[in-house]
């Protein structure tokens, strides 16, 4: 049985992907990590330990001292937050991806998960059904940070044969953990302000789309990945993935059709122009032909069991 840990579980995408490891693999074999604290469900879920992933010494000291041979690489500062930050995130970013790309040529890991992202997208990318491979010209720093990840990922692997694996994860929306920082957060503070006040104001223009997944298909997705033979992982950058494109006028309608007082205003920021460099819809054929990947929540279902859990967590 492999031991797992993952860096930065605090996080949206980390306190899933933690529950469902446990889930799957046993309590005792995941081990749960981040520099803050995370939910009450993911620390009493089994083992956690406050690790600071640019503390070279003590990341290296945590996956001798547990075993650990897979390593899920989730710290990371997002597009929004990033611009307000540039070098920060830039230091986060890259040097955490190549500290654990290091360790992994060393022997010390045997497989590392890593996510990209849209973001490596830009203006100059095709707008619809954006393939595997075309034109990346990044215009914000995460972009930026996430595709020369890729390139990292991809020359580990040819160079000195590291097993890593990634995917570009669109907007992904969970009711588990609150928005972070990321231009695809309205897709979630919407749901909490509907509970709440039956309003929002959205920092994006209504008819604005992006590709977009619901939590547990994006961590199918993931450990599906990580978990598939060597041989069938044929990109080594991180792959394309896709589920469902939608524009903030058309979730709010969703919404409406559940809390029918619902209203929504637009009032765009920064992170409209962040938005408008990336894809509406993506093409992930790869990831289906070579590990099988597909989708299975739509908006609708989406949309019911969002507000459904947001109520029971908002008491």
């Amino acid at each position: 049985m492999s031991k797992i840990i993952v860096i930065g579980a605090s996080g949206q995408i980390g306190s899933d992907l933690t529950l469902e490891l446990r889930n799957r693999f046993g309590s005792d074999n995941v081990l749960a990590s981040d520099i803050k604290n995370a939910t009450d469900e993911v620390t009493s879920g089994g083992p956690f330990e406050t690790l600071d992933v640019m503390d070279e010494k003590k990341v290296s000291d945590t996956l001798n001292k547990h075993n650990i041979d897979t390593v899920y690489l989730l710290a990371a500062m997002l597009s929004g937050s990033a611009e307000k930050n540039p070098k920060k995130a830039w230091d986060l970013n890259m040097k955490s991806l190549l500290s654990l790309l290091d360790m992994a040529k060393d022997g010390i890991i045997k497989k590392l998960f890593w996510p990209s992202s849209i973001a490596v997208f830009g203006p100059t990318t095709p707008k619809k059904n954006t393939p595997q491979l075309t034109i990346m010209e990044p215009s914000t720093v995460y972009g930026i940070s996430k595709l020369a990840g890729e390139r990292w990922c991809e020359y580990y692997f040819k160079k000195y044969g590291v097993d890593v694996r990634g995917v570009r994860y669109p907007g992904l929306i969970s009711y588990k953990t609150e928005a972070g920082g990321g231009t695809t957060d309205y897709a979630v503070e919407i749901f909490y302000e509907a509970i709440r006040h039956s309003r929002y104001e959205c920092f994006l223009e209504e008819n604005t789309t992006l590709p977009m997944m619901f939590m547990p298909d994006a961590i199918n997705a993931t450990i599906d990945l990580v978990e598939a033979p060597a041989e069938k992982v044929k990109i080594r950058s991180s792959y394309n993935l896709s589920a469902v494109s939608f524009s903030p006028k058309e979730l709010a309608g969703e919404i409406k059709k559940h809390i029918p007082e619902f209203t929504i205003s637009y009032k765009p920021d920064f992170r409209q122009q962040i938005a408008e460099s990336w894809p509406g819809s993506i093409n992930d054929d790869e990831a289906r032909k070579d590990w099988g990947w597909k989708y299975e929540y739509d908006l609708e279902k989406m949309t019911d069991i969002m507000l459904r859990e947001i109520k029971k967590k908002l008491g």
